[in-house]
This record gives structure tokens, C-alpha cells and sequence, in this order.
């Protein structure tokens, strides 16, 4: 593997050979409820407390992953797994029934993106012959740890994202089957100086604008070779600042421009206001949606540029500013 500022350029492209989605009933009720594995009805996941329905929320998305990629626990060398909560908790304590090696990653709702990045380089660089990356996020769990217990009832305002309740997972591996990660380029941390807390889209929209247009520039391509540019969790308000960020360096990418924040919900008939967000936001897509379509054939070349808001609610009641990152990978139906 060979190592730029920009981007590490692989020596061999890896192999996504299974995935899996699990979202809540209100994702579920949203445009791609139809192509997530699994709807749970259930907030709670029959346990209670919200961080243990989060946990179970990643178990059960897990053993789903086992199951499609035919493997025992065994079979896997490294599970890279994140989440939202404090000290990756929701990950912990979901993974603790599995005897798998485990490294815990937080890059807020760019965790995927960093898992399936950091696996690249595992199975890529290091010969690892398969390894597992899941993130996910609660609704419930994460109002209480960055926002307000449900029962204060805060009022949410217009720019504000709705935390999605969803998980997702993808088993990399050395085979040569599509879809592949042909390409990644890690983030850069990135702070304009936004201090409200409610508008993560306008903290992460630099980052994700910086990151994509790195990765163009070092790639020598255009937005037009690409099916989708898909940023995780920007909603409407970050990505109408994406792509004015863009614009301005010379890049016009609304053509090809997808968010998962906003395509997640029906914002109007649902009320989710800017879109969703959360660790389990654009995983749950990106397995869901985006690598089906990507095996098929019916997309050919997606870069998947999740962002991540890296605020922390003390700093951020300390009058500190959010910092943010996006981390890109490259997925394409063929070598």
C-alpha cells in the first residue's frame, strides 16, 4: 500500500462479500424503508434501557452479517465497530458474546466510513483474510447524551437532524467479487468555527467538501465519473453548503450529489426537519441501497464521503467550537 497526503492508493482492491442493515420503525417508514434487511418495531428491542436496545440493535445486525456471509466468528480476524455513545459503549457491550479481535472506532457518523477505510487497509496492506466493520445509532441514546431527555420535551429547531435508529454492517474480504473498495483517503480535521450544536450540517459540510475534493484532484477525476457522490449526514442544510463550498473551488458535484441524512426520511410527512443523521444513518444506506445496486451492476463508481461532527457536550458548553472530519472510500462494481 502506498501512501500519499491526499489518499493511500491500494495494491489490491478488497471485496465487500456481505452485508447487513437493521433500521427502526420510523426509518422504516421513510422512502428506503423497503431496502433495509430488517425493520424492528420495537424502540426498546425487548430490553430497558436505550443504550441496551442499542447494543442488541448491533448484535442482532451482526449476527445477521455472520449468517450472509456464511462464516463462523472464527473466520474473522478483526471487527472494527463504533458508535455514538460515551467510550463506544453500545459496541462493547454488543460485541462481548462474539470471541473476535476488536478495535473501537469514533469518528462520530463518519465511524463507517472510517471502519470500512481502516478494514481496506487490513485486508489490503496486511493480508487479513476477512474483517468485519459495524456502527450503528439509537434515536433515544443519543438525544439523552448530546441534546435533551426525551421527557423535557425541547423544542427542535428548524436546522436540527434527527438521529436515526439503525445499523450497519459489511464483511471485507479477499475475494474477487463486487462490490469493491478500490479507493480510500482518509480525512483531515476541519473547524470553521460553528458553535451551534443543533446545525451539524454546517460544521461537517467543509470537511466533506475537503476531502472529496482532495481525493478528485489526486485521482485526476471529475464528479461526472462517478454514479453518486454520497456525503453521510450532511441533510439539507450541509449539503446545500457542500455544494456551494465545491462550486467555489471550480467542482460542480450537485449533479451527482446524494446525502443520506436526506434521504432517509420524508422530512415533511415525517417531521425529521434538516434530514437524519447518526453512525447508523449512512451505514445502513450504503448496505441497504447504494452496494445491492453496486453488485448489480446498476451502479458502477460511488464514493461514499461520510462526516462526522467531533463535538463533545461539555466543550460545546464550554463555548468551544465543533470540529468535524470526513472520511472517503471508493466503491465500484468492477477493478
Amino acid at each position: 500500500m502506498r501512501e500519499y497526503r491526499s489518499l493511500l492508493a491500494l495494491e489490491k482492491p478488497v471485496s465487500i462479500a456481505a452485508w447487513s442493515s437493521v433500521v427502526g420503525k420510523k426509518e422504516g417508514e421513510g422512502p428506503l424503508g423497503q431496502c433495509f434487511d430488517v425493520i424492528e418495531p420495537d424502540a426498546h428491542l425487548g430490553k430497558q434501557t436505550w443504550e441496551q436496545a442499542e447494543s442488541e440493535l448491533q448484535r442482532r445486525t451482526v449476527d445477521l452479517l455472520l449468517t450472509r456471509a456464511c462464516v463462523s466468528e472464527e473466520e474473522v480476524a478483526l471487527m472494527l465497530a463504533g458508535d455514538l455513545i460515551n467510550q463506544c459503549t453500545s459496541s462493547t457491550y454488543a460485541l462481548r458474546h462474539l470471541d473476535i479481535p476488536y478495535l473501537g472506532l469514533f469518528s462520530a457518523c463518519a465511524t463507517f466510513a472510517e471502519g470500512l477505510l481502516l478494514g481496506t487497509m487490513a485486508v489490503s496492506g496486511m493480508g487479513l483474510p476477512r474483517c468485519a466493520v459495524l456502527t450503528s445509532s439509537h434515536f433515544s441514546s443519543a438525544e439523552r447524551q448530546f441534546r435533551f431527555p426525551l421527557s423535557y420535551g425541547g423544542q427542535r429547531t428548524p436546522n436540527a437532524q434527527w438521529t436515526c435508529t439503525a445499523a450497519g454492517a459489511a464483511m471485507l474480504t479477499q475475494a474477487d467479487d463486487p462490490p469493491y473498495i478500490v479507493g480510500v483517503c482518509p480525512g483531515r480535521i476541519r473547524d470553521l468555527g460553528t458553535t451551534d450544536a443543533s446545525n451539524m450540517g454546517a460544521a461537517m459540510a467543509p470537511a466533506a467538501a475537503d476531502t472529496v475534493l482532495r481525493y478528485l484532484s489526486a485521482t485526476g477525476t471529475a464528479p461526472e465519473d462517478y454514479d453518486a457522490i454520497v456525503t453521510g449526514d450532511l441533510g439539507t442544510v450541509g449539503s446545500r453548503l457542500f455544494c456551494e463550498l465545491t462550486a467555489r473551488s471550480g467542482v460542480d458535484v450537485s449533479g451527482v450529489h446524494r446525502d443520506c441524512g436526506v434521504m432517509m426520511f420524508d422530512s415533511e410527512r415525517q417531521d425529521t426537519h434538516a434530514g437524519g443523521s447518526g453512525c447508523g444513518c449512512s451505514a445502513s444506506i450504503i448496505c441497504g441501497y447504494f452496494l445491492p445496486r453496486l453488485r448489480s451492476g446498476a451502479l458502477r463508481h460511488v464514493l461514499y464521503a461520510a462526516t462526522g461532527a467531533l463535538l463533545s457536550p461539555m466543550l460545546c458548553q464550554q463555548g468551544e467550537s465543533i470540529p468535524a472530519i470526513c472520511h472517503l472510500v471508493h466503491l465500484a462494481h468492477e477493478i
